[in-house]
């Protein structure tokens, strides 16, 4: 019986050990995270402020938003105004001291706005157009 407990108890602490050593040495993964990109600067944000091509920065993430300004419960102008720049703002202020919305958002996680995440912004302040 002691063969048995203490073969079980280094099968055990081996496998601990190996998960360890796997989660030390792969790198952790965001969802969405297959083809996104660091550093994408402010100029580069900056070029994406229209309804062609409309890019925000939110929570320290950049999405592509194009294919749902139309989709967007309210006139295109509203998510219009935040393309191209940090939305951060936007996003949690709706309205002064109104949060955006219930439903989960970026900071969530969720899989619709992890499939619209191209990267993180860098190299500079977030491109910002005149209010």
């Amino acid at each position: 019986m002691n063969k048995l407990a203490y073969t079980v108890f280094v099968a055990f602490i081996a496998s601990m050990l190996t998960l360890i050593a796997v989660h030390r040495l792969v790198p952790e993964q965001e969802p969405g995270d297959g083809e996104a990109r660091a550093g994408i600067t402010a100029a580069e944000l900056a070029r994406h402020d229209s309804a062609a091509s409309c890019w925000k920065a939110i929570d320290g993430q950049v999405y592509d938003v194009t294919a749902y300004v139309d989709a967007h419960p309210t006139d295109p102008e509203v998510i219009l105004a935040w393309c191209g720049r940090d939305a951060t703002e936007a996003w949690r202020n709706k309205r002064p001291g109104v949060p955006h919305s219930a439903r989960p958002g970026p900071s969530a996680g969720i899989s619709g706005w992890a499939s619209c995440r191209i990267g993180r912004p860098g190299g500079g302040s977030q491109g910002k157009k005149d209010q």
